[in-house]
């Protein structure tokens, strides 16, 4: 393997279809692809500025690496890519990856990340100011998250996040085969016409959770008080240890709570609008 040390690099393509380098101390000024159709890059404590470093990349990895603002869609096309201790403010960064691990890492403007990948695997890492992430991605494994943002998880499939706090609006729409296990969730219309969703021992906040959803499964969880009108419109079987707010139009299923400040079943019901609703008392 190729070793390349404390150097910088500008303009365009500079290290275009290199394979097997080590970069170490290494800085991408301005300029445009600087690592295109390369194969196992080695990145540490390296520094990227210029736009679209890591294109139609095959297994490369990225460790204690910087990638500024001006990084601008860093990560397209790639395969088996490994980021490990990463801060990153690059915007658009992430798409038609296949096989990505992602771990301790960081990324405090993350607009538009994580799109049409596949086989993501994500631990012990935050993300936040993210507006749309992963849309349209799947098979994707989740560990010790935290994420702030809007419109995440949008047209995703084959999703499992354990022991996260996810706190988006909008997320999880037009979604399918989702669980999530001890996480606390946070936003409005969590989950709207989503398929096959399980939460285990999650707490949900933020109004209008869980509507238009088809084989829905909520198994000891809890719920904020903001979290009202739920339900509408859903297939739904539901074991909540708390209080729900309110609960409006289920069209079938058994909702079972701790109680209710309002249960509402109006002319708005949908066939066949048969949800058993109880307590635990």
């Amino acid at each position: 393997m190729q070793d390349i040390c404390d150097q910088d690099f500008y303009g365009e393509r500079p290290l275009f279809n290199h394979h097997q380098v080590r970069l170490n101390n290494v800085r991408i000024h301005e300029g445009e692809s600087a690592l295109k159709e390369c194969s196992e890059i080695t990145a540490e404590n390296c520094t990227f500025e210029g736009r679209y470093p890591f294109w139609h990349n095959r297994h490369s990895r990225i460790i204690n690496c910087h990638l500024t603002t001006d990084c601008r869609a860093p990560l397209w096309y790639d395969e088996d890519i490994v980021m490990q201790g990463v801060k990153s403010t690059a915007p658009k960064m992430l798409r038609e990856v296949d096989g990505i691990e992602i771990t301790d890492c960081e990324f405090p403007e993350a607009q538009e990340l994580l799109w049409k990948c596949r086989n993501i695997k994500l631990k012990n890492s935050s993300i936040a100011n993210a507006d749309y992430i992963f849309f349209n991605s799947a098979n994707i494994e989740i560990e010790n998250f935290k994420l702030q943002g809007k419109y995440s998880f949008q047209y995703c499939s084959d999703i499992v996040i354990k022991n996260s706090v996810l706190d988006t609006k909008d997320a999880f729409w037009e979604s399918r085969d989702i669980q999530i296990y001890d996480s606390e969730v946070k936003g409005e219309y969590l989950a709207w016409h989503s398929r096959n969703l399980t939460l285990v021992r999650c707490h949900i906040t933020g109004t209008q959770p869980l509507c238009y959803a088809r084989n829905l499964k909520l198994i000891d969880c809890t719920f904020g008080e903001d979290a009202d009108l739920a339900f509408e419109y859903s297939e739904v079987e539901a074991e909540v240890k708390s209080v729900i707010t309110s609960v409006k139009n289920p069209l079938t299923g058994h909702i079972k709570a701790k109680g209710y400040g309002e249960i509402i079943l109006d002319e708005n019901q949908k066939e066949p609008h048969d949800c058993v609703i109880t307590t635990f008392d």
